[in-house]
């Protein structure tokens, strides 16, 4: 983390350093303005370089200050951005596997601990420094009372090199609880409803207040401890000055020493207070820093997307103009228009060359793929041979844990496949970048999530350029109205959320539309105008949807049943019902009897 500011660092040092020459020199002066007075000579001169270097000192000091603050707040900011990219550049399964409050804390709480701690290594080096040249001079005025000094420091410093370490794991300790209240916190808020609903109010409390209460023990610990080096290293100074004084004293009676050179001496075990300090403090905020690092040092732990591939234009021949083909909004690639879609069902061929078209054929394909979330997890799919067609809407049904969303993950490339491939358009993944692949595909999740900002603001998030109209257009298709209100979490219905939703995904047609059960919480009314949406992006392209509810399955026009994560059997309502046990009980689950309706 400091490595990128060398040059900032190596000026600040190079600050501290003329400052404790500046500081060091003092006393010298001091102990020529005593002489002279006492030889009776002019003070003039003496006295105005003692005032030279109280100035010099003031200002480097001032101008290091500055520059250290300011790189250690370039620091923090430094990690907080490193930390919030590698998150949104994260493989979204790797996030999901760790609590989001612990995640927050690691770019609010861990990331403050190195505000102190940035300038700790330069602080040490120019305490070091100054505690080296301070002993050295006293050596140069007195040997015997260096030595008496000198008993001190090595007593503090034998007692300090105990106690440090107790401070940083006291600070990791700390760290850890306050990342499990924050989680703790976060989670209990978001479900308040379930935690009012099932009266776990103060048993929810008590254990968030219980992860406060352990930060905040471990955070007295390193406190005690923090005091107490403090107090050895103060101790230890006023010590050395009471055994200085007394000698000094009594070699200034006997002749041994003079008196200049005693207060010149006393007025560096004064200074001596500075650097041992300094010490103390850049000891006790490097060991909470290299705690709070260490924290951050986890998240390379967190798996990242794979790069970009270097080109993600197709490898065919680009579309002729004159097909009436438009480039598609949000990446680039091209988006065929209906009546194209529709000849892209059949057999055609590019006119004139006899070679297939690249429009045509499915747009989505699986061939024997198999994926787990993890290497010593059992996989969630396995050998999955599926289709995706041009147009028309698919239904997937299955049970709990048959690889529904997992089909999601993978064709959003949340989920990397162990084996086999997808293909986008006859072209494998791997040679798509997720932005491409993203960018032909709108996804509505079952838990719609509403964004801070207006509904023009969310239906805006996909496609920032989309005009007012355009917004209007979806927002009306999905019976909503208004662009301009301010949304919360806390005042959007469920049936709200998934129209805003589905509205934002329907935006800028995209390719393929994949639907987590777009009305599992909206009324009849608006159900029925949501489904007709869906029928007319599906005549106009591909619709795939997890199917939770029977008005979903039986407005498919092809519907897939997986079952332990394989593709059990495929085919329309009528002739799975007839043909398929599973999916005949799926549907019975669903509350419908085969005689209460004409589909079968």
């Amino acid at each position: 983390m400091l490595r990128p500011h060398r040059r900032t660092m190596l000026l600040g040092l190079a600050l501290g350093l003329a400052a404790n020459a500046a500081a060091l020199a003092t006393p010298m002066v001091t102990k020529w303005v005593l002489d002279s007075f006492s030889s009776g000579l002019d003070l003039a001169r003496p006295v105005g370089l003692l005032a030279g270097l109280v100035v010099i000192g003031a200002a480097i000091g001032l101008w290091q200050w500055i520059l250290m603050g300011t790189l250690a707040e370039q620091i923090v900011l430094d990690a907080r951005t490193s930390i919030i990219r590698r998150y949104f550049r994260a493989r979204v399964l790797d996030l999901q596997r760790r609590p989001t409050g612990e995640l927050v804390t690691r770019v609010t709480s861990d990331t403050a601990l190195l505000h102190a701690a940035s300038g700790s290594l330069v602080g040490l080096i120019n305490a070091g420094v100054g505690l080296v040249g301070t002993l050295i001079l006293m050596g140069v005025l007195d040997l015997t009372l260096l030595s008496c000094t000198l008993g001190a420091v090595v007593l503090v410093g034998a007692l300090m090199s105990r106690l440090l370490p107790r401070i940083g794991i006291a600070q990791t300790a700390a760290q850890e609880s306050v990342g499990r209240l924050g989680a703790n916190l976060e989670g209990s808020l978001r479900a308040i409803r379930t935690v009012k609903a099932s009266r776990a109010e103060t048993r929810q409390s008590e254990e968030i207040i219980g992860n406060a209460r352990d930060a905040a023990a471990h955070s007295v610990r390193a406190a005690r401890v923090a005091a107490t080096v403090w107090t050895i290293s103060w101790s230890g100074v006023q010590l050395s000055v009471m055994v200085i004084l007394a000698v000094g004293a009594w070699r200034a009676n006997h002749g041994l020493l003079e008196v200049s050179t005693l207060v010149a001496f006393l007025l560096y075990v004064f200074q001596l207070m500075g650097p041992i300090s300094e010490l103390t403090q850049n000891l006790t905020a490097l060991q909470s820093g290299i705690a709070a690092a260490g924290r951050i040092n986890e998240l390379d732990a967190i798996g990242l997307e794979p790069a970009d591939p270097p080109s993600t234009q197709p490898s065919g021949s680009p579309p002729d103009p004159a097909s009436g083909a438009a480039p598609h909004p949000a990446s680039g690639t091209t988006l065929i228009p209906t009546s194209g879609r529709a000849a892209a069902t059949g057999s055609g061929t590019a006119s004139g060359s006899g070679s297939p078209s690249p429009m045509t054929g499915p747009i989505l394909t699986l061939q024997g793929v198999t994926a787990r979330y993890g290497p010593d997890a059992a996989p969630a799919v396995r050998g999955i041979d599926l289709e995706i067609p041009r147009l028309g809407h698919t239904a997937i049904v299955g049970p709990s844990g048959a690889g529904k969303t997992t089909l999601f993950s993978l064709f959003l490339r949340f989920l990397e496949p162990e084996r086999g491939r997808i293909l986008l358009d006859g072209r494998p993944y791997t040679e798509w970048s997720n932005h491409d692949i993203r960018g032909r595909l709108a996804y509505v999740e079952q838990e719609t999530p509403v964004l801070p900002g207006t509904i023009a603001d969310n239906l805006r998030f996909t496609h920032p350029d989309a005009t007012d109209d355009e917004v209007r257009a979806v927002l009306s298709a999905v019976r909503l109205e208004g662009i301009d209100p301010v949304l919360s979490a806390t005042d959007v219905s469920g049936g709200q959320r998934q129209r805003i939703a589905l509205a934002r995904a329907l935006l800028r047609t995209p390719d393929v539309l994949l639907l987590d059960e777009a009305t599992a919480q909206v009324d009849g009314l608006t159900e029925a105008a949501v489904q007709e949406c869906i029928r007319d992006r599906a005549a106009a392209g591909a619709v795939v949807t997890i199917a939770h509810r029977l008005s979903t399955v039986l407005d498919a026009d092809r519907i897939i049943v997986l079952e332990d994560g394989q593709v059990r059997a495929q085919g329309s309502h009528a002739t799975l019902y007839a043909s398929d046990d599973l999916y005949r009980r799926l549907v019975e689950a669903l509350r419908i009897a085969a005689d209460d309706t004409s589909y079968v």
